[in-house]
């Protein structure tokens, strides 16, 4: 999934709003939420994509990946919308344990550097 090719579909979705202010107005956030996600300042959440689907019924599959039709007006994209939750979910899991050992590893190096010192 290409972060720049999430935002041009968002670009697509500010254009037929009206602009950042119709689209944050359409979905009930503020208009600098969506200039930094635009300008990169912020990343693409799973809240800003829910509410782009849920509020406005724009595929997620369209959004996400560029496939696909761009408007939604099946029941099964509510079930599709949970799934990316909770891979969302299972990513920052992934994430939290990748940091915790990166932590325990940098612990582990300084611990073998100063028994290396020691027995020197």
């Amino acid at each position: 999934m290409s972060d720049e090719a999430i935002i041009k579909r968002l670009k697509v979705v500010v254009k037929e709003h009206g602009g950042q202010l119709g689209l944050a107005g359409a979905i009930g956030v503020d208009q600098g939420f969506i200039s930094k996600v635009i300008n990169k300042k912020q990343d693409i959440s799973y809240y800003l994509i829910r509410k782009l689907c849920f509020q406005l019924k724009y595929s997620p599959e369209w959004l996400i990946l560029g496939t696909g039709e761009k408007m939604i007006n099946k029941p099964e994209s509510a079930k599709l919308i949970t799934e990316i939750q909770m891979m969302r979910t299972e990513v920052d899991i992934l994430q939290a344990r990748m940091r915790a050992y990166e932590i325990e590893l940098k612990e582990l190096r300084e611990q073998l550097h100063v028994s290396e010192k020691k027995a020197v």
